[in-house]
């Protein structure tokens, strides 16, 4: 950990920022965003409030800015790999290759544990599961071309499935995503002893489980007249 002095001059503001934004990534992993503070995050930063206050000015633009510098980016990937698979089967893709482009860039992301993407997307998962009104908007904003983009790719390849399904099923795929990168302290509540979440080996594995659901067949709902009434004694 960097001692906290009044010497942040001496380094140079982007290695400053930077460690500002490791530190806050790594601590709202931790603890949410909520319950990080701004003195954890100087502490653990190396810094001083007058550097966070300098850089980013409050503690909203500031976990803006976490979510930012890696999703911007991550959004970009995705859209160049959905251009290319686009490109390749003349703007009719499969429905299969559409996902790997979405969900494919992510989970390259969070197997690399030596740049902060697997932190950066543990981050991403547990937002996802403890939605926070001001992030969530954030979020939204941040995603709305890329969303538009990839369902509008999956209603064209999947014609005869309605749009509400597909939804659904790009939903449940998110959700699933999420919680594998969140980590495996659920997994070893059933299965004990668990040394086998080499993040390597999550992307072949989510990837299978989030095909098998796409391809699954589409639910049978009864019809209103159908539904069975209460049950009389």
């Amino acid at each position: 950990m960097f001692q906290v002095t009044t010497a942040d001059s001496r380094s140079p503001a982007p290695e400053t920022r930077d460690r500002i934004l490791d530190a806050a990534e790594a601590l709202f992993v931790e603890h949410g965003l909520e319950a990080t503070s701004m003195r954890m995050i100087t502490s653990q930063a190396g810094a001083n409030l007058a550097a966070v206050n300098y850089h980013f000015g409050t503690k909203d633009a500031l976990i803006q800015e976490v979510f930012r510098r890696r999703l911007t980016e991550l959004n970009r990937q995705r859209l160049a790999a959905l251009d290319r698979v686009e490109a390749a089967a003349q703007g009719q893709p499969k429905p299969s290759q559409i996902v790997e482009a979405f969900f494919g860039t992510s989970l390259e992301l969070a197997a690399d544990t030596v740049h902060g993407g697997n932190t950066f997307m543990r981050l991403l998962g547990r937002t996802y599961a403890e939605p926070n009104a001001f992030v969530r908007q954030f979020l939204a904003e941040e995603y709305a071309e890329v969303l538009e983009r990839f369902l509008g790719a999956l209603y064209r390849s999947l014609p005869g499935v309605p749009r509400e399904e597909i939804l659904w099923r790009f939903h449940f795929m998110m959700g699933a995503m999420s919680y594998a990168i969140a980590g495996t302290d659920a997994l070893q509540l059933f299965a004990g002893t668990f040394d086998d979440a080499d993040p390597q080996r999550l992307m072949p594995r989510l990837m299978s489980f989030l095909l098998g659901g796409l391809r699954a067949p589409l639910p049978e709902f009864a019809q209103p007249d159908e539904r069975p009434g209460p049950d009389v004694a």
